[in-house]
């Protein structure tokens, strides 16, 4: 390296994006992972003692997984080779993977590898590196948003500790602005920089966690606002223009999409109807397949509401017509309706006692049906098919006593009425015709608990 080209690196950095010119330079600069690299922890006293063993860094956006590697290639004393996941194919690890044989064998010298997005390596490039891994050859460092256990290859995976980061907390985001804020070197420590309270906390909760966010945000903020008298002055309403539209963390594809859709089942399951609402408005947000959305809904009328309100079916059937008819934007009404319905509506799954029907006869076969209840169309007179059943509109209240279970067989009580809501008028003719008491179906008992 030369004057010119060191001149020229100095200069790079100078012109680099606050976010880069702020990325912590060793451990103790690292915010929010203190569970993995605090003091004492495994993965520090690994870092620090130059032992790094293969590790998968699993965390959101901005967490500071290519941080952690960064810092780990400063420290070591091994060679450090660094690849995409999205622009590195099978050729390229292989001849990635004799290089560093070559050095092994020629210089004894070891090599880290680091992986960015390694979620995105199909089948064969995983197993390109399962040999080379497993053997010591290389240590691996993998970097990924997405769930390991899912994205991973399980025979690499089981080569490979994962470490979990979390997204960065309120509290650690202002700590980095103000850092970002004071820091004359990297920073804007070296100019007059003056950022409101509520312009810190609004970048610190909308950033989501995302410390390059947050970090653009105050650079833009910086660079677009006049001085007046010598000062930058950085209000709320200028970090609100310099955030610009917030881009939520969400793949329709991984964690984020199955995480909020099974919060917002789970609140409306809990009736909890504004937490539901903000789950939806999220997914919506994001482009989550309205669809999708409706079809869970659908699902949950009838496994969680059920019974104890019918037309919670009803509504949410309707609810899927209207937005095959009308689409986003105007289905968001109707999205919005069902969602508000199913969640204050009374709740039972006592449908499901057709599952436990289903494992009776998965377990114990399935019965033959009695010749009363067979179809008599066919075999009536030489079989004797349907000869003895009572045909139950022939009678005053529409229901007479007979077997209608498997031949010689007392089925046990699949449903059992919640008593909740609808279910309980339900309950009161069921527990009638169990006994073998005429139902009494009519308007109830009087006492308002019909729906």
């Amino acid at each position: 390296m030369n004057l010119f080209s060191i001149a020229g690196a100095a200069d790079a950095a100078r012109h680099a994006p606050l976010a880069a010119r702020m990325r912590p330079r060793d451990l103790d600069e690292l915010v929010g992972q203190e569970h993995i690299t605090g003091p004492g922890t495994l993965l520090r006293r690994a870092i620090e003692a130059d032992k790094l063993i293969s590790v998968i860094l699993w965390g959101p956006p901005g967490s500071g997984k290519t941080t952690l590697a960064r810092i780990v290639a400063k420290r070591t004393r091994a060679h450090f080779e660094q690849i995409n996941a999205v622009t590195s194919g099978v050729q390229d690890l292989r001849k990635l993977i004799d290089q560093t044989r070559d050095r092994r064998d020629m210089h004894g010298q070891r090599t880290i590898v680091f992986i960015d997005e390694i979620h995105r390596f199909n089948r064969a490039q995983q197993d390109v590196l399962l040999p080379a891994v497993e053997d010591g050859l290389v240590t691996l460092i993998g970097a990924t948003t997405e769930n390991p256990f899912f994205e991973v290859n399980t025979p690499l995976l089981s080569r490979l500790r994962v470490f979990r980061l979390h997204a960065l907390s309120t509290e650690d985001m202002k700590h980095l602005l103000r850092r970002a804020l004071a820091d004359p070197e990297r920073g804007y420590g070296g100019r007059h920089v003056q950022v409101d309270d509520e312009a810190l906390e609004y970048w610190a909760m909308w950033s989501e966690g995302d410390a390059r966010v947050a970090l653009n945000a105050l650079e833009l903020a910086v660079e677009t606002t006049p001085e007046r008298n010598g000062v930058i002055v950085i209000d709320l309403h200028t970090a609100q223009e310099a955030m610009q539209q917030r881009v939520l963390s969400y793949d329709k594809g991984a964690d984020e999409h199955y995480d909020t859709i099974s919060a917002f089942i789970k609140s409306v399951r809990g009736s909890d109807v504004d937490a539901a609402l903000y789950w939806l408005a999220k997914m919506i947000k994001a482009g989550e397949d309205p669809r999708f959305i409706m079809r869970r809904l659908l699902i949950l009328a009838a496994e969680d509401v059920g019974l104890a309100d019918p037309q919670g079916l009803v509504v949410a059937a309707a609810g899927a017509r209207a937005l095959e008819w009308c689409g986003l934007p105007e289905a968001q009404y109707h999205l919005a309706m069902v969602t508000i319905y199913l969640a204050s509506a009374p709740k039972s799954n006592s449908v499901g006692a057709y599952f436990k029907a289903l494992r009776d006869i998965e377990e114990q076969g399935a019965a033959y049906v009695p010749d009363h209840l067979k179809d008599p169309t066919r075999d009536a007179e030489h079989l004797g098919h349907g000869k003895g059943y009572v045909y139950p509109h022939d009678v005053p209240e529409h229901w007479v006593p007979q077997h209608y279970g498997p031949p010689g067989r007392q089925l046990p009580r699949y449903y059992e009425p919640s008593g909740i809501g609808y279910e309980k008028v339900l309950g009161q003719w069921l527990s009638r015709i169990r006994r073998g008491e005429p139902p009494g179906w009519g308007p109830g008992d009087g006492n308002g608990d019909e729906l």
